[in-house]
Formats: structure tokens, sequence, C-alpha cells
């Protein structure tokens, strides 16, 4: 079965200068969107976890089949913000962690994250270059130690404390280090 998609879509883009998740890519796509559309393409569902004040983002995410929840902690930290998507999704086989800033990741790289994940990896992310990036994919096992995480370092501490069970995938995507923090990022 395949894993719930978490999008992370609470952050502030205060480096960005305005709402970066927004913001459109060259093609006109709203990076949030395209991130979005990417996850979905190997996930059972995908869940947006956004703050309550973001409607124009919810509004558009929800629309293109995002299920939404909402965090008011999120203000707090990434990791509120990863824990309010996992147990927004108690049921779930496993989740593969995605942040809405980076649209770049192919989804060919999406989906071998989450068949690692299916075929029974424990934790499992792409890396290139020697370089780990998203998404993130988490067993079904880690429910309980993703609905604890807090702060602003999202579920750092649970890949260095557990640096055995993670499974790198190789890969030619540099799409997996791409985020978007600034405008010359585009």
């Amino acid at each position: 079965m395949k894993p719930t998609g978490v999008l992370i879509a609470a952050g502030r883009s205060t480096r960005f200068g305005s709402d970066k998740l927004m913001h459109p890519l060259a093609d006109g796509t709203p990076i949030a969107l395209a991130s979005l559309r990417n996850l979905k393409t190997a996930c059972a569902e995908v869940i947006a976890v956004l703050r309550p004040e973001q409607q124009a983002l919810a509004m558009l995410l929800g629309d293109s089949g995002a299920r939404l929840v909402f965090s008011a902690a999120s203000n707090m930290g990434m990791g509120h913000s990863l824990a309010a998507g996992v147990r927004g999704s108690e049921n779930a086989n496993g989740w593969l962690l995605a942040l809405a800033d980076m649209p770049f990741v192919l989804p060919q790289t999406i989906g071998r994250v989450a068949e690692v994940l299916t075929e029974g990896g424990s934790i499992v992310a792409p890396s290139h270059l020697g370089r780990r990036g998203h998404p993130v994919g988490f067993a079904r096992m880690w429910f309980e130690r993703l609905c604890m995480l807090d702060g602003d370092i999202g579920a750092r501490h649970l890949l260095d404390a557990h640096a055995d069970e993670l499974q790198l995938l190789s890969c030619d995507d540099p799409g997996v280090c791409r985020d978007v923090d600034t405008p010359d990022d585009l």
C-alpha cells in the first residue's frame, strides 16, 4: 500500500519577502502546487499542513486534492507541522514527509522513495552527490515518535539517532536538495 504524503506548507517565507508558496514558477504554477503534484504521484493521499491564516493557499491545495490539516502550533517550528500531519493520518501505512518549497524534486525520485518504503524500508531518503535530500519516508513503526516532534529541526534528530535504519537512495536528481528560500533560488 502506498504511503501517505505529508506536505509541510506552514512556513512564513521570511527570507523570500512574500508568500513564496504562492509564487509562480517559470511555467506559472505556484511553488506549493508543483510540490503537491509531484508528491501525489507516489502517495495514497497527501495531507497539506498549514497555519490557520493561510486560507488562499489552503484553497489552492485543497482544490488540487490535498487533505488539509491546520496547525496553529506550526508557528513554533517544523516539528510541530510534521507531527500534526502524521497525527492527521494515524491509519497510514507510512509517510513521505515533503517540503512545499521543494518543487524541483522529480516524481520518479519520489516514487523510488515510496517504493523502497513500501517494500519494507524503515526510514528512506534520496541523496544527491552524497547529500541527503527530501522527501524522507518513514514506516508505520515510527508513528508515535513522529507524533511527538516539536521545535524547528523537524525529524532530523530521529534521522541522526537512528542512522542505522536510514536507507539512502543515490539519485541523479539535484531537486532533492534544492529548496526555495529566496527569489534568487528560482
